[in-house]
């Protein structure tokens, strides 16, 4: 019994468990919508030029809310250049982030090479320090968690609509692109949350990950966030328990955790494992009957597993493998 309260007589552990669910709510709320409509590139990218931000603060001189507040308007930024740069199909959108993600990661470093305290700083930034946050922070990331709560719950009818289809929700009356530069600032604002907390790597993660689980268990958007929500504080239970018991590190045992769920899920999920067997086992059959080199059966097979493993996580995969699992 001890070894399950032990953790949580430490005031350290409290807060960095109320961190992660704080995490966990923002990342909840709108990781559901990244996942939905294959964001995720977009929330890496603004978890990395986040850094330019906080680099700025530190540069200044800034304390934890200062970071935060650097952190959270180069995310912003970030996210309304992109939409900036797509309007009208000026850049792709892909294009567009990739511009963003690299000036502001090679600010943010530049910046930070230049203080003193440059492994140290940048350290801290990339992976995090959940075990260290402070009663400052929490109040932060709460106010931020609040602010993402509640635009989500206020615009939740249209975000839905535009995110499962733009084009009728624009002759329908929904401001299509008003709602699209929100989702980026709500995004922007929850991958701050995730920053402060996890780091710049990691924060996608906590971002991405419950919520791909999510959408495996249900079909309603609301159900999802909730699923996400919740697998997200289990994930960081799990993960702080490792961390004080194993010695392992707080903010990369989380993230394992939450991977380890996802892959739990997946396996028991009737829209995971169990619904991509038949098409793992088409894509073997593929070309029994057809004059085709072995080599080329191989490969279409050796596809239809990359897209049974990885196809909740990279669609880009499955696409581009599509080409040779499908019979011509």
């Amino acid at each position: 019994m001890d070894w399950l309260t032990e953790p949580w007589s430490f005031e350290f552990m409290q807060r960095a468990l109320l961190a992660g669910i704080v995490v966990s709510v923002a990342g909840g709320m709108v990781g559901v919508f990244v996942v939905l409509r294959g964001l995720a590139f977009l929330g890496d990218a603004v978890a990395h030029t986040q850094l330019a931000g906080a680099a700025v603060a530190l540069v200044l001189g800034g304390g934890a809310v200062l970071i935060t507040l650097g952190a959270g308007i180069a995310a912003v930024l970030t996210a309304l250049g992109v939409a900036l740069l797509t309007i009208r199909g000026r850049l792709r959108e892909d294009t567009a982030i990739g511009i963003m993600f690299a000036g502001f990661f090679a600010l943010g470093v530049l910046l930070i090479s230049r203080q003193r305290t440059f492994a140290v700083d940048l350290g801290s930034l990339l992976v995090g320090h959940i075990l260290g946050a402070s009663w400052t922070d929490l109040i932060v990331m709460a106010i931020l968690t609040g602010v993402v709560l509640v635009a989500v719950l206020a615009f939740l009818p249209e975000l839905r609509f535009t995110a499962y289809d733009p084009e009728v929700a624009a002759v329908s009356g929904v401001p299509v692109t008003l709602m699209q530069v929100g989702l980026l600032v709500l995004i922007s604002l929850a991958t701050v949350v995730a920053f402060r907390l996890v780091g710049v790597i990691l924060a996608v993660a906590m971002l991405v990950t419950p919520a791909a689980a999510a959408v495996l268990i249900s079909r309603r958007l609301t159900t999802m966030m909730l699923f996400a929500a919740l697998i997200g504080i289990v994930s960081t239970v799990l993960g702080l328990y490792a961390s004080f018991h194993l010695d392992f590190a707080a903010g990369p045992s989380i993230v394992l955790t939450a991977v380890l769920l996802l892959g739990i899920i997946f396996v028991l999920s009737p829209r995971g494992l169990r619904e991509a067997l038949p098409n793992l086992r088409l894509s073997a059959d593929v070309g029994q009957g057809e004059d085709i080199p072995a080599w080329q059966r191989t490969t279409r097979a050796c596809w239809g597993l990359c897209c049974l493993i990885g196809g909740v996580c990279w669609g880009a995969c499955c696409r581009l493998g599509s080409r040779l699992v499908t019979p011509r």
